[in-house]
């Protein structure tokens, strides 16, 4: 892929993660000749899941043709997975672009679009089997590249899936000016930022806090599986 010039649009919808977001932006929008677009239904304040208030500045009818288009997580993605109107646009938008790509729960929709079946896809250790109800073969990796298909894991994991993409569309040397331009040199505190680091009692009492928000996603996992079957 040339970087001549690059065209990235972000998914930007209510109740999202605002960091599966703005930790991907941060790279794309440090690259040498990229355009990024936050795209939503409205150009009208968008607020995240826990308040952060951000603006689009494109439309599902007015923006330019995209290269990429990145979905981000976060709990508003159970909603999309029943929004015909921004599934639609998916589906239509990603017929020209040359990477269909996600960050965390972002592979979900995807799946409810139809766009990850026969891929291999990765998506937040909570939610990751879920993909297989939208015939996509679940890999518990950071970063996941299939064809045109690029998927990252839980939320911290979009600075290495957009590192990652960087390095391909524009050479592995800025991508490593841009990862230690922004000091991407992980050292956390405690060795618990996945369910192989985590001890037992963390991840069943999460289980246990999560377990109604997590019944709610599956089931509009399941129900946006069911509609494509239907269709198919």
């Amino acid at each position: 892929m040339s970087s001549a010039s690059l065209s990235v649009g972000f998914l930007l919808y209510p109740e999202l993660t605002q960091l599966d977001l703005t930790a991907t932006y941060e790279v794309f929008a440090r690259a040498p000749n990229v355009d990024v677009h936050l795209i939503w239904k409205t150009q009208t304040l968008v607020k995240s899941d826990l308040g952060l208030e951000i603006m689009p500045n494109a439309s599902f009818e007015a923006h330019p043709k995209l290269d990429i288009i990145c979905v981000p997580g976060g709990p508003g993605q159970i909603a999309l997975m029943d929004d015909q109107e921004t599934l639609d646009y998916l589906r239509r938008t990603t017929k020209d672009t040359k990477l269909i790509t996600s960050v965390c729960t972002g592979s979900l929709v995807l799946g409810a679009a139809g766009l990850l079946e026969g891929y291999r896809a990765t998506s937040h250790w909570s939610s990751l089997d879920q993909l297989s109800l939208f015939g996509a073969t679940p890999v518990a990796e950071r970063v996941v590249w299939d064809r045109d298909r690029v998927t990252g894991a839980g939320v911290t994991s979009g600075i290495e899936f957009a590192l990652t993409v960087i390095a391909d569309t524009h050479g592995r040397e800025i991508a490593e000016e841009i990862q230690l331009q922004i000091e991407y040199d992980p050292a956390p505190p405690f060795s618990c930022g996945s369910p192989e680091g985590a001890s037992r009692e963390l991840l069943d009492k999460l289980s246990v806090r999560n377990r109604e928000f997590m019944l709610k996603r599956r089931n509009a996992a399941e129900r946006a599986a069911a509609r494509l079957q239907a269709l198919s």
